[in-house]
């Protein structure tokens, strides 16, 4: 990347993070080649479509594929600046454990078509130490190349953390207007990779050391955990006393230093389902707070489903709607979805009175098969359900007004219906009392 010369670019991953940030790269006029093991993803890609639900992104994706400015293939090639955009799941060893293999083959693939110049930024989120881990492996592939923080002169590459922070459904505005944070190895990759997003984003950029900037998007989403779990928590303490959880939080927060959030069936995605337990497992002994607060939030879906239990049972003959599996409100992004837990888990009970309404999903995943549960629209449900447990506040289901829902039996576990007349569900509530 020298002078004012457009530098290549190749993003590795092209998910909900990677493949609309290849195409903000794109639009910048960058030429872009976006890399994804999914030879399917690959295909769609170059067709000018999109494999996710995202606001703009289609009309985006096929502009900077048509002008010849985003292309994707399976394989990684030389470029100016390397994008890492993988999954960074937990290991399967029940401990919460990040598995950061993802982000180490993407570098390993990185490391093969790697020249002197060339600017390797991280953006999957990860536990603090990963870029310098991913440094001295690229340094253990490339032993001609000099790598920042391990030589003592001007290092052949650089290497930078810089997270994303932003919301699905507003993704593309976000990764151009949100701040950034931007840790290099060194100050001097630091600046490499600012000079890099200055391209393209438009608010704040940050720079700090790599460690800094790790933590600081962690952190971001353990603090966001922590206040979903007073909210989910209040929620669970005002079903045990009968309370209008809702009622209670608009009342509280007309206080001018109170700002409760709003409880839900639990806390999904990727983010900040998982994120805290990076926190926990790199110093899980000055933590509790942090553990406790997944633990509230893994606790309100078991809730969540007691209470939905007891409504369909209270109402043997009815057919029931669950409304939503998506993490959030209007987008088909199910990863880590609370809703989409305590919807299979219901059609796992009660089979075929189960109806789902999901306006982003095209079929049911897998879980639901052989449950007997059916996949259904939310006029069909209106129609024909009696019971509606609404997990998730799409925009289409706030619209229902009060005349087509007087006569259900609902449980909202949004609020997106203050209107509607309460169910009742004491069963669920005497059996958490015996189970206390």
């Amino acid at each position: 990347m020298r002078g004012d010369t457009l530098p290549t670019v190749s993003v590795i991953g092209l998910g909900y993070i990677g493949l609309p940030t290849a195409a903000i790269i794109a639009r910048s006029g960058m030429r872009v080649h976006g890399v994804d093991v999914t030879q399917s993803v690959v295909d769609t890609i170059n067709r000018g479509e999109i494999h996710i639900e995202e606001v703009d992104l289609d009309g985006l994706v096929q502009g900077v594929v048509q002008r010849g400015l985003l292309t994707a293939s399976t394989e990684v090639t030389a470029a100016d600046v390397f994008v890492i955009a993988v999954p960074t799941p937990f290991a399967k060893d029940g401990k919460h454990t990040p598995d950061i293999s993802y982000v180490l083959e993407a570098a390993r693939n990185v490391a093969k078509v790697l020249k002197a110049g060339d600017v390797i930024i991280l953006e999957s989120t990860s536990p603090v130490g990963t870029t310098a881990q991913m440094r001295d492996m690229i340094a253990a592939e490339r032993p001609d190349l000099a790598m920042p923080g391990l030589t003592d002169g001007t290092p052949d590459v650089s290497i930078a953390y810089c997270p994303e922070r932003v919301l699905p459904g507003r993704i593309l505005e976000e990764l151009t207007n949100n701040d950034r944070s931007i840790g290099g190895i060194t100050p001097r990759c630091a600046r490499k990779a600012l000079a890099f997003y200055k391209r393209f984003v438009r608010g704040t950029c940050v720079t700090t050391d790599a460690a800094s900037a790790e933590m600081t998007k962690l952190v971001e989403n353990a603090y966001r955990d922590v206040n979903i779990a007073f909210a989910n928590e209040l929620s669970m303490v005002a079903d045990s006393m009968g309370l209008d959880v809702w009622e209670v939080i608009r009342l509280a927060n007309r206080h001018p230093r109170v700002n409760i959030l709003t409880p839900g069936p639990g806390v999904g995605g990727h983010c900040i389902a998982v994120d805290p337990w990076f926190i926990v497992s790199a110093s899980p002994e000055h933590t509790p707070l942090i553990r406790t607060a997944r633990g509230v939030n893994d606790g309100k879906i078991h809730h969540v489903i007691a209470q939905a239990s007891a409504l369909v049972e209270a109402n043997p003959n009815a057919k029931v709607a669950c409304l939503g599996l998506a993490f959030k409100a209007n987008i088909d992004d199910f990863r880590e979805s609370p809703a989409r837990l305590v919807a299979a888990t219901l059609a796992r009970r009660y089979g075929t009175r189960i109806h789902v309404v999901e306006p982003y999903a095209a079929e049911l995943p897998r879980e639901f098969e052989g449950t007997g549960a059916v996949r259904t629209d939310i006029d069909t449900a209106l129609e024909e359900c009696e019971v509606m447990i609404v997990l998730v506040d799409h925009d289409i289901f706030k619209s229902v007004p009060l005349a087509e829902r007087a006569d259900k039996q609902v449980y909202d576990t949004r609020g997106i219906w203050p209107d509607q007349p309460r169910a009742v569900v004491e069963p669920a509530l005497e059996d958490q009392r015996k189970a206390g």
